[in-house]
């Protein structure tokens, strides 16, 4: 069957390999890279028939995972990082080079195989970078983008270098073919920002009238793929011009649809990719060049990351991006198997000096997801050990803040309480970690600071002391109890109101000291439950007896009290959000001593009264006979109308 037969080996073995690291908690590019290993020339067993192209497969992988990213990102959300990207990056690509020209004299290279190391061990791998932050849900981050600016500048580097290396006994003739490249380069990009940017989405508007997803996928494939051949074809590199691609549609009206498309695609790709990468290592060769090769990812490693690390400090960044940049990148990537095959083939490099290159770049990668996952434990080590570094804070307003809210969370949820808070003019922060999210928030006037909330140092910067609320809008109940603690620390007496998943997490929040937490899901699902009632005509009285029961249910466990205590609680915190009118009797209304039947208030005014709170008591559906009194507060439902007119009844106006 010939290379069908090595793809479903390769499929067998990809799962084999996924299914172990999922075992033990790994990410799956770990289990591709093992089964790769396995299925190899070097193991013997059941090997691959043809490895050659299995990796020309593995390049389509790469490509749809750049058009992917391409389609995640575009040239806006990139501007940020564009001073690192376009200047950090040449810097640290002559830094590594310098780095491995020290080590290649020092194994006994000559001077041109020593740049060559250079040159190979400078670049990183997007692939392995990209699968890592999306195992662990970092894409977005600022991090991130700093990772992935500089990988996009790294991978358009290995142009000139496959031009320029290869001349380096002849430095003369290379230069000709560099200013050609960039001269290709400039066209193509010109071309795809320009002309793409008006072509390739009224293309995918006519196919989306035709409301085949089946053809929406072939046409989106088909774009990303062809016009990456066509950069190949232009003596581009192919993936470069499939991330440009999916810059371009990311900036169409169907770039959320093609990426939902793409991504199955990409990763069954991506899976020969990391099996061919596992398919390069030879367990020989590694075992009888044990000490050099482990000697060497060390070093590598170390002076890389550190490379990185220092970049982004002197670019501004700070708190954790420096060193997750650095445990980020501190690899050797993909495109050194491309440069080393252009080395092999030149005969600018020996066998030997290339299979210690991908042996490094192999181990270097199988690293990756275990080093970056330490960024976290050692960001927080660093801030136990060292001062604090200065929060960024943005919109705050110059009088400072006084009397204000606090929100924990700069999400949707927290976003939608300061719009409202905005309106209604009243003073508020934010506190976001997000990077991205501090963006949306500094762009859309809020003042925000950027920094871990659950530490007592933002909170102080925050002014949690003179604040009249904190309102917690992350789920995770580790990271309110956390909060909740440095708040109470701060100012015991301060009204705290979280958001939780459920009862019993409303039960450890409670025990923390919270004010009020609040069930999204609940809520969410009793309004729609609300809505489908009004919709089927059922009685507006009957509805709010239902929802007034569901929430008794689920809120009722939290207070230990009696069951009128319980109610009045709740719609006491509560009340502002249901449809109902909350009316307190005046000395002159003309209810006082009436009872309910006599007043007619049902016939009157078209409204029902579903609750009266009498010194502190609270009657639910009273009954008829019940008399009003002096202070009572009535609640009644209706629409505007029938309220308004129970309101003139009452004697209000």
């Amino acid at each position: 069957m010939g290379v069908a037969a090595d793809i479903v080996i390769i499929l067998v073995a990809a799962l084999i390999g996924a299914l172990l690291a999922q075992k033990i908690k790994q990410p799956l590019i770990l289990g591709y890279i093992l089964a790769g290993i396995i299925v190899g020339p070097y193991t013997g067993g059941v090997t691959i028939g043809d490895i050659h192209e299995i990796e020309l497969l593995a390049e389509i992988g790469v490509a749809l995972l750049l058009f992917a990213l391409g389609l995640e990102f575009s040239v806006k959300e990139l501007k940020p990082v564009r001073n690192i990207a376009l200047i950090g990056t040449p810097i640290q690509i002559f830094l590594t080079m310098g780095l491995g020209y020290c080590l290649g004299k020092y194994l006994g290279w000559s001077s041109a195989a020593a740049v060559w190391l250079g040159a190979l061990i400078s670049l990183s791998s997007t692939m392995v970078t990209l699968k890592t932050l999306m195992s662990r849900g970092l894409v977005g981050t600022l991090s991130s983008r700093v990772m992935i600016g500089m990988l996009i500048i790294q991978d358009l580097a290995v142009i000139p270098m496959m031009i320029i290396l290869p001349q380096l006994s002849n430095p003369k003739a290379g230069l000709p073919l560099l200013f050609i490249a960039v001269i290709k380069s400039a066209v193509f990009l010109f071309a795809m920002l320009f002309l793409g940017r008006k072509l390739l989405p009224r293309l995918l508007m006519h196919v989306a009238h035709w409301n085949s997803r089946e053809l929406f996928i072939l046409s989106i494939t088909t774009i990303g793929l062809g016009i990456g051949y066509a950069t190949y074809l232009f003596g581009l590199s192919f993936a470069f011009g499939a991330f440009v691609a999916g810059m371009v549609l990311s900036e169409s009206d169907y770039g959320h649809q093609a990426l939902s498309d793409i991504v199955p695609l990409r990763d069954i790709f991506g899976l020969l990719f990391f099996t061919s990468v596992g398919m390069l290592l030879d367990p020989v060769f590694l075992l009888g060049n044990w000490v050099t090769i482990l000697s060497l990812v060390f070093v590598i490693s170390i002076f890389k990351g550190l490379i990185f690390y220092g970049l982004s400090l002197m670019f501004g960044y700070i708190n954790i991006i420096p060193i997750a940049v650095g445990l980020g990148l501190f690899q050797v990537g993909e495109f050194a198997f491309v440069l080393a095959r252009v080395g092999i083939e030149t005969n600018a490099i020996d066998q030997n000096m290339y299979s210690l290159v991908l042996a490094i770049s192999v181990m270097s990668m199988v690293l990756t997801p275990f080093v970056s996952a330490l960024a976290t434990p050692l960001y927080k080590l660093k801030k136990r050990l060292f001062k604090y570094e200065p929060l960024q804070t943005e919109n705050i307003p110059v009088a400072g803040l006084k009397d204000h809210v606090v929100i924990a969370g700069g999400g949707r949820v927290g976003q939608h309480i300061a719009q409202i808070l905005t309106q209604l003019n009243l003073p508020f922060v934010i506190i976001e970690l997000n990077h991205q999210r501090m963006l949306e928030c500094k762009n859309a006037k809020f003042p925000v600071i950027y920094g871990d909330m659950s530490q007592s140092t933002v909170l102080e910067v925050s002014k949690i002391t003179s604040a009249s609320l904190l309102l917690i809008t992350t789920p995770s109940v580790e990271t309110s109890r956390s909060i909740v603690k440095q708040a109470h620390y701060l100012k015991p007496e301060l009204h705290i109101i979280v958001r939780s998943d459920g009862v019993d997490q409303m039960r450890e929040l409670y025990k923390s000291g919270v004010y009020m937490a609040v069930l999204p899901e609940m809520e969410a699902g009793l309004e729609i439950a609300r809505q489908a009632l009004l919709h089927l005509k059922i009685p507006v009285v009957v509805i709010q007896q239902y929802t007034d029961a569901v929430r008794q249910q689920l809120y009722a466990p939290i207070y230990q009290s009696s069951h009128d205590q319980q109610l009045l609680v709740k719609l006491d915190n509560i009340k502002d959000m249901l449809e109902i009118s909350w009316v307190t009797l005046a000395p002159s209304s003309p209810l006082i001593r009436k009872s309910i039947k006599d007043a007619a208030i049902r016939t009157k005014t078209g409204a029902s009264i579903v609750g009266i709170i009498h010194e502190k008591a609270f009657h639910s559906n009273p009954k008829a006979d019940y008399l009003f009194h002096e202070g009572d507060l009535v609640a009644v439902v209706g629409n505007p109308q029938e309220r308004n007119e129970f309101k003139k009844l009452s004697g209000i106006y």
